[in-house]
Order: structure tokens, then C-alpha cells, then sequence
């Protein structure tokens, strides 16, 4: 632990220039009365870190005191840095395990690219999350993962359909898809896709197994999701709508035979949902129980601002 936290001294040293021993303690969590003594133990091995006295001083490394990353270019360094996926590392149980890397990437490289993949990190920003939904709660999550990096076997308490079943599986891979998290796993029945957040309890099991040569995740996954998507029960809503908001509607709308939009969803609730917000610049024409569904919604809604 005190190693890590030494490497992690001197890389904060080597990215941020001199910092005072207050910051250097904030960023890792230690005393002061500590980061003086890890000071100590860096310049007893070598490490020529200098102390800058007086109301502005520190610690600093002094000028070319520095590992240097080759082979990685600038357009490199920016795609790497711009992938911001610190939310769903953390969640698998590997978010300090990222920020150290990324810590450390930054430190060997030269001050030009550092420069360019700071700049991307505070440009971009990816965030996995869905709108307007509860998230996943997924305690579980890194202990599935832990089993997926052994290869281990796993016994799992599941909800499904209202009650709690147990199954034994290979957990093969996790996906996170719109901000839920999803476990590929075999079966003696064959392949199974389980929804992290509906696990209730994981218990890692001694045996080992062996996963078939030929399996890629990412490959699986595609055409279980296409296939899933293509079985989901759907629902056709006709509308007439307002030109300027043709490009904001959802999914692929399409013409039917008398010129009207057609739009699809797996549910009449979806349907609900994500039409209302268009107020008074969408008609829902069929089907006849959305449309007065809808209707009945804006008459509640008049009704209440006319009071």
C-alpha cells in the first residue's frame, strides 16, 4: 500500500509540477506528517525530489526528472483521455485501479501530449447513464466481474419473474448497455443473458472452466441484442406532426400508404410516453386507446391550469 502510494507521490510530482505538501496530502488521502515522510523515503531512494521553501513552496522534481512514453501519438493520447468511463469502472470494483493508470499514463508522456490529452478530457465526456429512469443498483457487479477475470464458476440467487431462483453458471463477459449492466454466462441449457441488477447474491464456486475458442463476446452479443430487439412485441402508432419536429421523433419513422408517419414501439406505454412531449406539434391518429388516452391527459392537464 505504501509503495503504491509513494509511486503515486512522485507521478502527482511529475504531472502537476511542485505542489505544496498540504495538496499532495489532499490528493492522497494522508496526513501531511506523512507526505514529509514519504518525501524522506523517495529522496533515500534516489528520487531528487526538492523542497521549495517560504508561503509559495513544496515539493517539485527539478527540471527533466521524468519517464518518457514513445510510440503513443497526439491523436492517441486525446482518444485515450477523452473516454471518460470512471462511473462504470468504479462500479466493477476497478475505479482507483483506473484513475492510477491513467495517472501514470499521463506522467510518462511527454509534456506536448500531455497537454493535448488534458484538453480532451476537459472537452469530452461520456456518460453512459439513461434519461429519466432509476439506475441499476448492482452490488454484485464486482464480484461477478472478480469471477469472470478467474474464470470461475458461480452460484447465483436471481429474480425472475417475481420469485427467486438459484442457477449455476460460467460467467463469460459483462456488457453494459444504457447504463444497465448485463452477465453473459453458460448454462447446461445453453447460453443465458442475466441483468446484473437482478441478482441477489453471487457465491464464487472452486471449479474452474474452460471457455470454447471460438466464443467473442462482443460477436455474441450483437446478435443475441438484434435478436431480442426483433422478438419484442410491437406496436405501430400512426400521427400526423408538425414538419420542424419530423427529425426529433423516435426510432425510424416511416410513410405508410396514405403519406402518414408511422412510428414503432414495443409497448403502448412507450408509445405514451415519449409522445406526450410533444404537446399540441404531434396527433396520435391510431390506435383509437392511445388516442384518447392522450386526449384525456390533456383535458386533466387543462382542466388543472384553468382553475
Amino acid at each position: 500500500m505504501r509503495a503504491t502510494r509513494l509511486v503515486s507521490l512522485l507521478l502527482l510530482l511529475q504531472t502537476r509540477g511542485q505542489l505544496t505538501a498540504s495538496e499532495l496530502a489532499d490528493r492522497l488521502e494522508v496526513s501531511v506528517r506523512t507526505v514529509h515522510r514519504d518525501v524522506e523515503s523517495l529522496a533515500a531512494a534516489g528520487v531528487p525530489v526538492e523542497a521549495v521553501r517560504g508561503p509559495a513552496g513544496g515539493y517539485r522534481l527539478p527540471g527533466g526528472y521524468r519517464t518518457r512514453l514513445t510510440g503513443l501519438t497526439g491523436d492517441e493520447a486525446e482518444a485515450l483521455f477523452a473516454a471518460g468511463i470512471t462511473g462504470p469502472a468504479a462500479e466493477l470494483g476497478l475505479g482507483g485501479e483506473l484513475a492510477a493508470a491513467r495517472l501514470k499514463l499521463l506522467a510518462a508522456l511527454p509534456q506536448e501530449l500531455q497537454e493535448r490529452a488534458s484538453r480532451a478530457s476537459r472537452l469530452f465526456h461520456l456518460d453512459t447513464r439513461g434519461w429519466f429512469r432509476a439506475e441499476d443498483t448492482v452490488p454484485h457487479l464486482p464480484a461477478l466481474a472478480s469471477a469472470v477475470w478467474a474464470g470461475c464458476r458461480v452460484r447465483l440467487r436471481y429474480r425472475e419473474g417475481g420469485r427467486l431462483v438459484q442457477r449455476t453458471v460460467d460467467p463469460l463477459g459483462l456488457v453494459l448497455k444504457g447504463g444497465a449492466w448485463y452477465l453473459v454466462a453458460r448454462r447446461s441449457a445453453g447460453m443465458r443473458v442475466y441483468r446484473v441488477s437482478r441478482v441477489a447474491s453471487v457465491r464464487p464456486l472452486a471449479d474452474l472452466f474452460e471457455r470454447a475458442p471460438s466464443f467473442e463476446l462482443r460477436a455474441f452479443w450483437d446478435r443475441w441484442s438484434r435478436d431480442f430487439e426483433q422478438g419484442l412485441a410491437r406496436v405501430e402508432v400512426t400521427v400526423r406532426v408538425a414538419e420542424e419536429v419530423k427529425l426529433r421523433l423516435p426510432g425510424e419513422p416511416r410513410v405508410d400508404g396514405e403519406g402518414r408517419t408511422v412510428l414503432a414501439f414495443a409497448h403502448l406505454g412507450d408509445a405514451y410516453r415519449e409522445l406526450l412531449r410533444f404537446g399540441a406539434q404531434l396527433e396520435v391518429l391510431e390506435p383509437a386507446e392511445l388516442r384518447t388516452r392522450i386526449a384525456e391527459t390533456g383535458r386533466e392537464v387543462a382542466a388543472l391550469y384553468a382553475r
